[in-house]
């Protein structure tokens, strides 16, 4: 993709998520890229930004997170988000190219190239339906990672996920206003910067047919994990790193 390692890796997570969702991930990342620094960032009404309203656009969100960001052009910066968190990395490569000089899409979709059945799995409605009543966290919780996460040991993710929603609970509000805004948003023309797209072959929450149409529409370079769920940092870190050394 290009010559040389970023200066900093910029972190954005996904729907109702924040940056401590990125878990162990970090420091894999860090690990890999000594040199870099690793930021993570949270969107409107998630994390640091619990108090924010979320805006009904990618576009605001992108601003909004941007300015939390508050990086320097100087800097040599990549640009990794996560379903949601892609469509603002896509946003921000193209609006603010002075920004980054990186961008890296984790199973991510988009309005103009995906059928909404297919960016958010039909078959997993019922169950989406039924984890949006839950008033047990941890059920609900323990739901959620069922549907994002297919490692074999799920335990440690349910202790560290519970234990940030108990903390830092996102709103019903937040999470309508962002589906609004990923169901919305369509890609346009690519980022002139050099993109990779990262699918996960066996995501059970949104069709790796998405990434592939990413990949096929905008002639972007696509690596795939055969087993990893939606939640491909979670499932298996290490491997995102190594592909990210061994594609930058």
């Amino acid at each position: 993709m290009s010559d040389a390692a970023p200066d900093k890796w910029v972190l954005i997570h996904g729907l109702a998520r924040e940056s401590a969702h990125w878990g162990p991930f970090t420091h894999q990342l860090q690990q890999a890229f000594p040199a870099s620094q690793i930021i993570c960032l949270d969107l409107p009404g998630t994390g640091k930004a619990l108090a924010s309203a979320s805006p009904w656009s990618i576009a605001k969100i992108t601003d909004e997170v941007r300015a939390a960001a508050n990086l320097s052009t100087q800097s040599r910066c990549g640009l990794i988000g996560l379903s949601l968190g892609g469509m603002v990395v896509w946003d921000w490569l193209k609006r603010y190219p002075q920004d980054a000089s990186i961008g890296v899409l984790l199973n991510s979709s988009f309005a103009d190239l995906s059928p909404f059945y297919q960016r958010l799995n039909w078959k997993q409605y019922p169950e989406m339906l039924r984890v949006a009543f839950m008033r047990d966290k941890r059920k609900r919780e323990k739901a959620i990672i069922k549907m994002v996460c297919n490692c074999s040991n799920q335990t440690p993710i349910l202790e560290a996920w519970l234990a940030i929603q108990q903390q830092r609970p996102v709103t019903s509000s937040t999470i309508f206003r962002q589906l609004i805004a990923a169901a919305t948003y369509r890609s346009g023309q690519k980022p002139n910067q050099p993109t990779l797209i990262i699918s996960s072959k066996a995501d059970q929450l949104v069709s790796p047919c998405c990434s592939s149409k990413i990949h096929q529409q905008h002639h972007l370079p696509i690596v795939e994990h055969e087993w990893a769920g939606h939640d491909i940092t979670t499932d298996d870190g290490e491997w995102i790193v190594y592909k990210l050394q061994t594609s930058i």
